[in-house]
């Protein structure tokens, strides 16, 4: 079979059987195809060697960033583990070739203040006038309580229907990464934000409809989410610069802080593996040395020798 029928089978893989997304789907096809045109001619891809992996590697390292080259190798070990799985190659070519030493970036997360300071922007009246403006604003509180209550991902939040939301359960039905459900938990808070805005913005809306909506009432772009985000941050006069993951990563943070377990927090964040969720213990470790360094009496004194 030729590298384009590889390739073929590869992405019905990942959809059939990984049910993995769309986007993943296409992340992959273009990485392997980026590494099949690296080949060239002489090689197929199905033949293609340690070294050739590592020449691909030292390539996409002169243009790439490591995260991006690192997620490219990624491809490659899956679609070669795929291959093996279906008896087409007997070794994987990627399997020794490392990945570049990718430095690990603590997520941007705020105060419990600083939520508060962000949320309440969207009722300082600064919104458009008028009934639509109202309803803009509704919409913009129940988005920012919604991302915070739940810790969704903004694709997550985009993709809300309206059936999908509890409010007499205080939960929803969220569909995150690989189509892969889970139970959204929604605050008082959260609840009495979605009431009022559904009340005004989404009476008589079927229950296929989207949650949030933007211009033509269709559902709400991610860039718009993005966008409101920034504006409630300026209103707000926070000094850091979040975006909508940041609410995630501080509704976790926050939770972590009050004593919930690691497999609790995993399982309402929708995270696969429990490595993933454990990032947010040193997020909470660093807040918490430096809480000790103003307070504690003998904490090392800043500006002395």
């Amino acid at each position: 079979m030729d590298t384009k029928g590889l390739i073929e089978k590869f992405k019905t893989f990942l959809r059939v059987e990984k049910n993995s997304s769309e986007k993943t789907v296409t992340v992959y096809t273009d990485d392997l195809k980026s590494f099949s045109e690296l080949l060239g001619e002489d090689t197929d891809i199905l033949n293609a060697t340690e070294e050739h992996v590592s020449s691909f590697a030292a390539f996409c390292m002169r243009k790439f960033s490591k995260s991006s080259v690192a997620r490219k190798l990624s491809s490659i070990r899956s679609f070669y583990k795929f291959l093996i799985l279906k008896g087409i190659r007997n070794t994987n070519p990627s399997k020794f070739v490392s990945n570049p030493k990718v430095e690990k970036k603590l997520p941007t997360v705020l105060t419990v203040d600083e939520v508060n300071s962000l949320i309440s922007a969207t009722r300082t009246g600064c919104g458009p006038k008028g009934s639509k403006g109202k309803v803009v604003t509704l919409r913009d509180l129940a988005i920012l309580e919604v991302l915070y209550s739940a810790g969704l991902r903004v694709s997550e939040l985009t993709g809300l229907k309206i059936k999908d939301v509890d409010l007499k359960a205080g939960s929803m039905r969220v569909m995150g990464k690989g189509s892969k459900e889970r139970i959204g938990v929604l605050g008082r808070y959260a609840i009495d934000a979605l009431i009022e805005y559904m009340g005004k913005a989404r009476k008589g809306a079927g229950s296929e409809a989207p949650l949030f909506t933007g211009r033509e009432g269709k559902a709400i772009s991610v860039r718009t989410v993005q966008r409101l985000v920034k504006k409630y941050t300026a209103l707000a006069t926070i000094q850091k610069i979040p975006t909508p993951h940041s609410l995630r990563h501080s509704f976790a943070t926050h939770l972590l802080e009050s004593g919930v377990d690691l497999r609790s927090i995993q399982e309402l964040l929708g995270h696969k593996n429990l490595s993933t969720t454990q990032r947010y213990t040193t997020v909470t470790a660093a807040h918490l040395t430096k809480v000790y360094d103003r307070a504690h009496p003998r904490a090392v004194a800043k500006g002395t020798d």
